[in-house]
């Protein structure tokens, strides 16, 4: 983790004889760097994801998954009941991912370990991408690791298929599943519209309450009453209004910008195959 540049402070003191006391500097803002190391094209493909084509249906990757889950993530700060409502969804739908993908890595790893004597280290890219993860929110982070699942899993299985331990046809199959299971937790996010309501709103059966349930659907109460939440979601801030004026405007435009970080460029692994 890297820091602000160290500064010199003023020497504390006891004060002056009135009371007083000495300011004392403070420590700047932390900052830190965060890299995903990808060493497989099924892996990298899914950073950027694809643009719909005439035939093709698109498809979302990490940076556009990130900046789907800022806009619910800002609306949960400022005390939407719907955006806390789609981030329990896309917690779950990553976290049913992560297990799906593990499954396919206890069957590849099992399959690598199977033959007694022979020891099988996964293929590894001679040309890996280093991606900088720079996110405003945990979520995309998740969804970074994600990615990084699939890649290991996909090293695995192309090795297994390389060595002989696993089939053209059964290795496919299996990176296929797990693209899939990543393409699926991205999707998470859509549906989500900002409303701007709160939750007394909700309970009051407001006009914006009802259209904001024919969009969306009726809030479970378990999560209108804050039984439930994503476990690393944002703390609230209360209503829309006051201080939250900017968390609104932020919410409203946040699915129409990507931040310059999303935009590294990154380059493809010569080989992915052992």
């Amino acid at each position: 983790m890297s820091t602000e540049p160290v500064r010199d402070s003023k020497p504390a003191s006891g004060g002056t004889d009135t009371g007083t006391r000495d300011p004392i500097d403070l420590p700047g803002a932390l900052r830190n760097e965060t890299w995903l190391t990808l060493q497989t094209r099924q892996a990298q493909r899914l950073i950027h994801g694809r643009r719909a084509e005439h035939d093709k249906a698109a498809i979302i990757g990490l940076t556009r998954f990130s900046v789907l889950v800022r806009q619910t993530w800002t609306g949960a700060r400022a005390g939407d009941p719907y955006a806390d409502w789609w981030l329990l969804k896309i917690h779950d739908a990553l976290e049913q991912s992560r297990q799906d993908i593990a499954i396919i890595q206890r069957t590849v790893a099992a399959r690598l370990s199977s033959i007694a004597g022979v020891d099988i280290v996964s293929a590894c890219s001679l040309e890996p991408v280093r991606v900088p993860l720079q996110f405003s929110h945990a979520y995309a982070f998740r969804g970074a690791y994600l990615v990084a699942a699939l890649d290991e899993a996909v090293r695995g299985l192309l090795t297994a298929r390389h060595v002989g331990l696993m089939s053209r046809d059964e290795s496919e199959r299996l990176i296929a599943d797990a693209a899939r299971a990543v393409r699926r937790a991205f999707t998470s996010p859509i549906g989500y519209q900002f409303s701007g309501i709160t939750r007394a709103e909700v309970r009051q059966g407001t006009a914006r309450a009802c259209e904001a349930a024919q969009h969306m659907g009726e809030i479970p109460r378990a999560i209108l009453d804050g039984e439930h939440a994503a476990p690393y979601g944002p703390q609230a801030q209360g209503g829309f209004g006051g201080v939250n004026a900017r968390a609104r405007v932020a919410a409203r435009t946040a699915a129409d910008t990507v931040p310059d970080a999303h935009a590294a460029t990154v380059h493809m692994p010569r080989d992915d195959s052992p």
